[in-house]
């Protein structure tokens, strides 16, 4: 006889069957076809960059127009984009390090584990981590991907107060869908960037680097209205110089004297006070005896007196010269000097420079002690950035500096 079960059981079994069916449908995990169809596209508000979020999130105030805060109703989830721009006056980072510094220390991040990153058109160098961070006082769940383009780094990082595979996943959708409208800047400078015009940039790097510009064009910055703008107000500011007579004239006064001869006269005074009869390390001490002057001043004179006893009075020589190769950039910005006016000022300054140096080494030692006689204060900020832009890639160091200055434009 077969046996059969029951109409009831065989009813309540087809019931149970669709339902798991359901359940496992229900579960199964959304395509990025299917994430994409709820999403739409955020911008950053000056549009240079966007990625795609779910139609219901709304964006936050940002504090930049290259940023991009979003969040879901409830606020318990959200998308950061922040856009750091390579050059230009406004930049405020250098490398790819020093965003994730940024972003490490402003938000507290901790419990940081390496993660998969997920493919960003036009981004190189992706990286990405899940840890814990800090926003508004709150401890969230982050997950966090970092790139670069051409224009601009990028921290990309998506927090909740609890992190699921899920948000990650759509994130990495989001991601997918990432656009960089890097807008045109205007560029009247035409020179083209050879050993000759490195050579010139190099000179002046260390300020170029500081400043946040690039020491791979003539300048560092494109030569258009808006940076001639700030470069006039800059030079009128730094230099008290207004128009082409002054700019002339401060250009021949760093040329013929510069603080190579108020170092000089400083060191040879200090001289006749009897300096050079102390050890060079109860300097010092004299100077605070004999001079009103705080301990920081005596022991920056101390150390110039040193230098001076070693290279006599053009110890600090490199500092008038990479700034008056510095100030000729300016004033091509600035528009006081034309490019090509710029440009032969700038070999005649680089050819009387040159022999009196042995490396850039030698250059910017002596560059780095006028920053100290000058600023009264240490230049090691600067000595460490010199050193860190010799092991870059685009090391600005890298052309011979006994290369043959020749006219090139």
């Amino acid at each position: 006889m077969r046996c059969t079960a029951p109409k009831k059981l065989a009813l309540i079994f087809c019931l149970t069957a669709a339902l798991a069916s359901t359940a496992l449908q229900g579960c199964k995990a959304k395509t990025p076809e299917d994430m994409l169809a709820g999403m739409q596209e955020f911008s950053t508000p000056d549009d240079t960059a966007s990625i795609y979020l779910d139609k219901s999130w709304k964006t936050q105030e940002v504090p930049m127009d290259g940023w991009l805060i979003a969040s879901n109703t409830k606020e318990d989830n959200a998308v950061f984009l922040l856009q750091f721009t390579k050059n230009g006056p406004s930049r405020q980072a250098s490398s790819m390090e020093d965003v994730k510094d940024i972003i490490k220390n402003s938000y507290n991040i901790s419990g940081e584990t390496d993660a998969e990153a997920p493919t960003v058109p036009g981004m190189t160098g992706l990286t990405a981590m899940t840890g814990r961070m800090s926003v508004d006082g709150s401890q969230v769940d982050a997950y966090i991907v970092y790139g670069e383009t051409d224009y601009a780094y990028y921290s990309m990082a998506y927090v909740a107060d609890k992190m699921s595979d899920s948000k990650i996943d759509s994130f990495k959708v989001s991601c997918s869908k990432f656009r960089e409208n890097a807008p045109e800047v205007e560029d009247r400078t035409t020179a083209e960037l050879t050993d000759t015009i490195r050579w010139f940039n190099a000179s002046y790097a260390v300020l170029t680097d500081l400043n946040g510009w690039d020491y791979n064009r003539f300048a560092g910055l494109a030569a258009n209205d808006d940076v001639m703008a700030m470069e006039q107000k800059s030079l009128e500011e730094w230099w008290s110089v207004t128009d082409r007579a002054t700019a002339d004239s401060t250009l021949d006064w760093i040329l013929t004297e510069g603080h190579r001869a108020v170092f000089a006269e400083d060191m040879a005074f200090l001289d006749e006070a009897g300096i050079r009869e102390i050890a060079p390390e109860d300097r010092t001490a004299f100077l605070l005896d004999q001079f009103e002057m705080t301990g920081d001043e005596a022991q920056n004179y101390a150390d110039m007196f040193g230098y001076y006893e070693q290279d006599g009075p053009d110890a600090i020589a490199g500092w008038d010269y990479c700034r008056a190769m510095n100030l000729m950039s300016f004033y091509y910005l600035a528009g006081y000097y034309t490019e090509q006016e710029a440009l032969d000022e700038s070999l005649e300054i680089a050819r009387t420079m040159q022999p009196l140096f042995d490396s850039w080494d030698d250059l910017m030692t002596s560059y780095m002690r006028g920053y100290e006689y000058w600023a009264e204060e240490s230049a090691d900020e600067r000595r460490a950035l010199y050193e860190d832009l010799k092991t870059r890639k685009d090391n600005p160091y890298a052309v011979d500096f006994k290369t043959e200055l020749v006219k090139t434009w």
